[in-house]
């Protein structure tokens, strides 16, 4: 399919350091981003489906890096059914496993555990809940893990190794499961904060800096912060990526990125929800921490949209998170919410408020066009302006 979006107000890059792209269109051929800039008239007549933003700013689709999926659309722990589908209508195009750790039931012995990695990635690998692209099977670390357990597992398409909910005595026991995993070619996350679930412990700044995982997980605490003191630590004695997450401490969230742009660490901090948790369900928690931290910092909203986007997928090796020539062709259009006081999707997320959502497009596939069923109405109204296949691309009302 050939799709071509105009009349874009704004095109936000997906990297912090250089967050726009000048234009006012962007062209998907098949899964992938064509062009970005400009659309000439051979192009918007050659494709299957042209939308029309209607002034609205393109951003990528955001990257949640720390969701407790499953198996399937349903988390036990709230006992809710079809939760992914409503985050991409918060717009969120892809979900990255924080560990199956809400399995019932789960296993903790060695294969067990290698087991569940395995059945989570398979059953993501090709199946996208209402259109997002899920990173499944992040094997939780447990005594006697081996090396060669790691590398049969990497062999197997798992990518992730999850620290921090495993029958150790002690925290600073992660160490060499960290290293056995990182050896493996494993991406290694780490719990990071107070205890939360049953099952785990309190990790600190010294934990941290001991393992030194690729990912501190929901480092502003999940939900229970570390001492403020460890933040720096952290930033300055290593290269451990910083993820903060709404279902967290929100005042540490905002001295974690003041402590980040101070120290030139920026580029190792991103953003994630910590859901389905205790916390419950958030549909809307990207787009809620990104105006959280927009709007009670100096930073412009841009930064965190693409902390939230490019950054997770430079951190996690994803082909997403960007708004670039042979990305992959994940898009959301954000405005001003109906009814705000601000002009522009950029300036409501300064003054405080979420963005609302007219269209999500991922895998080059529009999911909706018109109206998220879970944001506020937009100021701007995104429609299709020609089409020539037989779908109907808007949103189920509710």
């Amino acid at each position: 399919m050939k799709i071509v979006i105009v009349n874009l107000g704004r095109i936000v890059s997906g990297d912090w350091r250089h967050p726009f792209v000048s234009g006012d269109a962007i062209a998907i051929e098949g899964d992938r981003i064509s062009s970005v800039g400009t659309a000439p008239a051979a192009a918007v007549n050659g494709a299957d489906v042209v939308i029309d933003a209607g002034g609205m700013t393109a951003i990528p689709g955001l990257i949640d890096s720390h969701v407790h999926v499953t198996f399937g659309d349903y988390t036990p722990r709230q006992r809710t059914v079809g939760y992914l589908e409503s985050y991409l209508h918060g717009g969120t195009t892809t979900a990255i496993s924080a560990s199956e750790v809400h399995v019932p039931g789960r296993p903790r012995d060695v294969e067990g555990v290698k087991a569940l990695a395995v059945a989570a990635q398979r059953c993501f690998s090709e199946w996208r809940p209402g259109g997002m692209r899920v990173i499944a099977g992040s094997v939780i670390l447990e005594p006697g893990l081996k090396l060669a357990d790691f590398q049969e597992l990497a062999k197997k398409g798992v990518r992730l190794a999850k620290a921090g909910f495993g029958a150790v005595r002690s925290s600073y026991d992660y160490v060499p499961l960290v290293a056995d995993a990182k050896a493996a070619g494993l991406l290694t996350t780490c719990h990071t904060g107070g205890s939360s679930i049953p099952g785990s412990g309190a990790i600190t700044g010294d934990h941290l800096l001991k393992m030194h995982p690729h990912v501190s997980f929901h480092i502003n605490g999940g939900p229970t912060a570390m001492p403020d003191a460890d933040f720096e630590r952290v930033i300055l004695e290593s290269k451990i990526a910083l993820q903060v997450c709404t279902a967290g401490n929100l005042r540490t969230t905002l001295l974690c990125a003041k402590l980040a742009l101070a120290h030139d660490a920026f580029d190792r901090f991103i953003i994630a929800t910590d859901t389905p948790t205790g916390s419950g369900i958030m549909p809307l928690g990207m787009l809620y921490t990104i105006a959280h931290l927009a709007s009670l910092t100096d930073m412009p909203p841009e930064q965190f949209i693409c902390a939230a986007s490019g950054s997770n997928a430079r951190i996690y090796g994803l082909d997403s998170g960007f708004i670039a020539p042979g990305k992959a062709a994940d898009i959301v259009l954000i405005d001003a919410p109906d009814g705000g006081t601000q002009p522009t999707a950029l300036a409501a997320i300064k003054h405080g408020d979420i963005a609302a959502i007219g269209a999500v497009i991922t895998a080059g596939i529009p999911r909706f066009v018109g109206r998220s069923r879970n944001t506020p109405a937009t100021t701007r109204k995104a429609h299709v302006a020609a089409s020539r296949v037989m779908q109907d691309f808007s949103a189920a009302a509710h």
